[in-house]
């Protein structure tokens, strides 16, 4: 009584509770949530990879500390990493494997969950054919657990309609790598950062998305010129020396216009060129539709500006270039990728220190998804279609090779038409959220609901497992062990600190478990494979002297090192820094990167009378993709509990809007109300910007079906959409009208140019 009565008159300072002692791991720390063990592992949230540890006290983990001794992060974390122990005992973890019964989702058995799906898919692969089943998967497994579910998928159910949600923010950046340097991979590493003496920026918001490359930019002794290419003068834009403020969606003219005066001064590296490059004479013929007067047109930089980057382009001993979503996500990604890539190829800023076309990672283990293969190639990048590749193969892991595919199978968005055109039944999704994450989100809601059967595996009460006929409960990060690989091809080890939540399981193990029932396939792929480091061990094989040559890599090494970079083998013990380099040639025929002749086109959904102002979607240091990890964590929901819309002031005095009023944005698919307004000016007139996390203001309502042709990565960047001040009344229906025909009319356009580089893009 007497304790409470100081606590309500404020007397009690709570000196046991917050007692601090020591620590031998990390010092001075609390009493209260002092761990009996720390453990070594890596985030598992973006694509940075920082080293962590894990504290656990009486089997639960109540800390996560930065790895002081982890050459990514240095031992710091941002706000997600911080928290991240949180997310283990969230009250939105699944729980134990459920099947609807009577539209609702009921506990049930592992065996009844295996039993139920596995009739099913076997079911529709009798009456429709094995490809009737899909399968969506995710950037947030381990690489073993990758891939353990692409061998399953495509050789054990024999369906080759199997991509990742990856295929939303690095497919472009994959494709491309390929077409220009003739394999997927980023070129460098984050020490290039700290070596550059020019850094540009494009749509990279790394504060925001990737806060702890900022202190390898700090680390840069040289104090190098920072250029920002973004139309939104995000935080990134605060640490430029020169911030571009280019509009939408013309980044390729930009870099087509960079070229053309590189070449027009005579400021490329011609002996470089001629070493090691392809179509030198194809490109300068084709860049002459891109004087610098009609680039400035198109992009809103002037001349002056254009000449300046394109000068620090050539003119520095070492160029960075950097970029993440802003042009990916992109109807033109792919070729906006291979833009960049020529102007590195022209001025020889590739292979050395300092120097390289740098594409950041989104997610934990997107590269490990790349990597894995089965997506957009067989598993150590060995390319569909290329039949001693696939005896390779075949021959490594010891089968048939007419089992293995020949062709990728549909892509993401392709899976969601062959749903919606009834050549797909079964749809399996794993560990993402597609009802919050995927565009034109009332078409994609009508045509999930065809299926025959949709299973959700994931650690987390999702949107999307909301709708499940039956959800396959997996354990989460800190749960279960293997790697993940960051953006810079470091492979980290992650351990398990604490046993899987009550009926959960590992995705591992969910996988191996459901392959027992399809009559042989169990023996024939997993062979006595009871723990992640059987896959690891056969992932090491197939990768043998392949570019992403893990042969090299054990799990005691990544402990040791803080993890290694491949190439890492006999001759690289340690890793590799870069690639192509004088001892690692381009992944072509010849061995020579290509300089592609690369077009730009205008908006696929330009602002219009009806729709006058364009969307560009983002994310927010604070929350993670569709929030299924952040938003039961109380601090970082607190610090951002919602979405708001970015408005100009302009835009928001003719709508008499003020920040913190409410909003409702519109587009021709839909509408997303009560968004609490900022008004700002880092975003141009006619401009807004929303964070996509939120299922509470739904914003991929309004985006548009616009893919990459290349990559089939979503356009989410850009979407014609109108404010509305006043209450929108309920029955307002949004048609299909003339930005349909807009869209039709240019991924046609786009697409007869993309086929005829078809067969080039399937060798490569």
């Amino acid at each position: 009584m007497i304790s409470k009565l100081k606590d309500f008159l404020g007397f009690d300072i709570k000196a046991d509770k917050y007692k601090l002692s020591s620590d031998p791991q990390f010092g001075m720390i609390s009493d209260e949530k002092k761990p009996d063990k720390w453990v070594f592992s890596t985030c598992g949230y973006c694509g940075v990879g920082c080293g962590l540890y894990i504290g656990v006290k009486d089997d639960k983990a109540v800390y996560t500390k930065g790895n002081p001794k982890h050459d990514v992060n240095m031992g710091t974390l941002c706000p997600k990493g911080l928290s991240e122990h949180q997310l283990i005992n969230s009250p939105q973890r699944v729980t134990t494997p459920l099947i609807k019964k009577g539209g609702e989702l009921v506990y049930a058995s592992w065996e009844d969950a295996y039993t139920k799906v596995s009739d099913e898919f076997k079911h529709i692969a009798n009456e429709h054919g094995s490809k009737a089943v899909g399968v969506i998967s995710s950037g947030q497994l381990l690489t073993e657990e990758f891939y353990t579910l692409g061998k399953f998928v495509q050789l054990g159910l024999q369906t080759n309609n199997y991509d990742g949600n990856t295929t939303l923010c690095m497919a472009s950046a994959v494709m491309g790598y390929k077409q220009s340097l003739g394999s997927d991979g980023p070129v460098g590493s984050y020490e290039d950062f700290e070596k550059a003496n020019t850094i540009i920026l494009i749509g990279a918001n790394i504060p925001d998305n990737h806060p702890i490359l900022k202190l390898h930019i700090a680390k840069n002794k040289k104090k190098p010129k920072i250029i920002v290419i973004d139309p939104r003068a995000s935080k990134t834009s605060q640490m430029a020396d020169m911030y571009i403020p280019i509009k939408p969606r013309t980044d390729l003219a930009l870099f087509n216009g960079l070229a053309y005066i590189i070449m027009e001064q005579g400021w490329e590296d011609e002996g470089y060129i001629k070493a090691n490059t392809n179509g030198y004479k194809e490109l300068k013929k084709h860049l002459q539709n891109y004087p610098p007067g009609e680039v400035a047109n198109i992009t809103g930089i002037d001349v002056k500006t254009l000449y300046e980057i394109a000068r620090q382009f050539a003119a520095q001993d070492a160029v960075l270039s950097a970029w993440t979503m802003g042009v990916n996500q992109s109807f033109m990604g792919t070729d906006t990728v291979s833009a960049i890539i020529n102007l590195h190829l022209l001025t020889g800023q590739i292979g050395k220190e300092g120097a390289g076309p740098f594409s950041i990672t989104g997610q934990c283990n997107a590269m490990g998804t790349r990597e894995s293969g089965f997506t957009s190639s067989l598993p150590g990048y060995r390319n569909f279609g290329d039949m001693s590749s696939a005896q390779e193969y075949a021959d490594i892991v010891n089968v048939p090779l007419d089992i293995v595919p020949t062709e990728r199978g549909y892509k993401y968005a392709e899976i969601i038409d062959a749903i919606d055109r009834g050549e797909i039944k079964a749809l399996w999704i794993v560990a993402t959220n597609p009802l919050v994450s995927f565009v034109n989100q009332e078409k994609l809601r009508k045509t999930l609901a065809k299926l025959d059967m949709l299973v959700v595996q994931d650690a987390f009460m999702s949107d999307t497992a909301e709708i499940a006929d039956v959800v396959f409960a997996a354990a989460t990060w800190g749960e279960k062990e293997g790697t993940y690989t960051n953006s810079e091809r470091r492979c980290n080890r992650a351990n398990k600190a604490v046993e899987p939540l009550s009926n959960t399981k590992s995705d591992f193990d969910i996988i191996v478990d459901f392959s027992k029932y399809f009559d042989g396939v169990n023996e024939l792929l997993f062979p006595s494979w009871s723990k992640p480091i059987d896959a690891f061990n056969e992932f090491k094989k197939v990768t043998k002297n392949q570019l992403c040559d893990y042969s090299g890599i054990t799990y005691e090494l990544l402990e040791e090192q803080g993890g290694i970079q491949w190439p890492c083998n006999e001759e690289r013990p340690l890793g590799t820094k870069r690639l192509y380099s004088s001892d690692i040639p381009f992944r072509t025929k010849d061995q020579k990167a290509n300089l592609l002749c690369l077009d730009w086109f205008a908006m696929a959904e330009p602002a219009n009378k009806e729709f006058p102002l364009i969307l560009n979607t983002g994310r927010t240091v604070e929350q993670w993709h569709t929030r299924t990890k952040t938003r039961s964590i109380e601090i970082l929901d607190n610090l951002a509990p919602e979405a708001w819309v970015d408005i100009n002031p302009k835009d928001a005095n003719k709508l008499k809007v003020k920040s913190g009023e409410r909003i409702s944005l519109s587009s021709a698919r839909g509408i997303v109300r009560d968004v609490v307004v900022r008004v700002t000016q880092s975003v141009a007139p006619s401009n807004v910007f929303v964070p996509f996390h939120y299922n509470t203001q739904l914003i991929n309502t309004l985006t548009a079906e616009s893919f990459c042709p290349k990559s089939g990565e979503p356009n989410f960047k850009q979407t014609a959409i109108q404010l509305h001040s006043d209450e929108v009344p309920e029955g307002l229906k949004f048609k299909e009208n003339k930005i349909s025909g807009a869209i039709s009319h240019v991924k046609t356009k786009y697409e007869g140019i993309a086929l005829k580089e078809k067969f080039a893009t399937d060798r490569v």
